[in-house]
């Protein structure tokens, strides 16, 4: 009888315990796509990437007619004219790759860009989606455009247009 009466306690704390959790998901692209700045700002990095990249392929170019320049004229050099001509490609080839790397490097130019852009929007979604949280009394929220765990979601328990109010973008 104790063993009933303990089991059923048991079961009873657990249904309560799981149904006292609440949980909500966020459309991450959906909310972003609806914030203009954040269009401005990626349209923004795209130009400057864009130019970036034309800047770098300049760069490479002019390495590649220096050696193609250096193989048609091999045959006519002297010994030290050639490491002259090879020391010149080399040089080229590593300004090239220099300011590849300052521009598109794990700390270029674009990833700095991009966090001076991106950060203060990103923030302000996150400050939304925590006020969000705490007035509905969520103890998690999942992205559902991140995740590709969830197979399907009931639209009840997608709070994006919330998050949008919260920001001021009433959808």
């Amino acid at each position: 009888m104790k063993k009933t009466i303990l089991a059923l306690a048991v079961i009873i704390a657990s249904a309560l315990g799981a149904s006292a959790q609440k949980f909500a998901l966020v459309d991450m692209e959906y909310i972003l796509g609806n914030i203009p700045g954040y269009e401005m700002a990626n349209e923004q990095l795209n130009q400057l990437s864009l130019r970036w990249q034309k800047e770098v392929e300049g760069k490479v170019k002019e390495a590649e007619t220096l050696y193609k320049n250096y193989q048609s004229e091999m045959v006519f050099l002297t010994d030290e004219q050639k490491r002259k001509k090879e020391q010149e490609v080399v040089a080229k080839e590593k300004e090239a790759s220099e300011l590849r790397n300052k521009y598109f490097g794990p700390e270029g130019e674009l990833y700095k860009k991009r966090q001076s852009l991106m950060k203060p929007i990103q923030e302000d979604v996150y400050n939304a989606v925590k006020k969000v949280s705490e007035e509905r009394g969520y103890q998690c929220i999942f992205d559902r455009a991140s995740s590709q765990d969830i197979i399907f979601a009931s639209p009840r328990i997608d709070i994006s247009n919330e998050v949008l109010d919260k920001l001021g973008y009433s959808k």
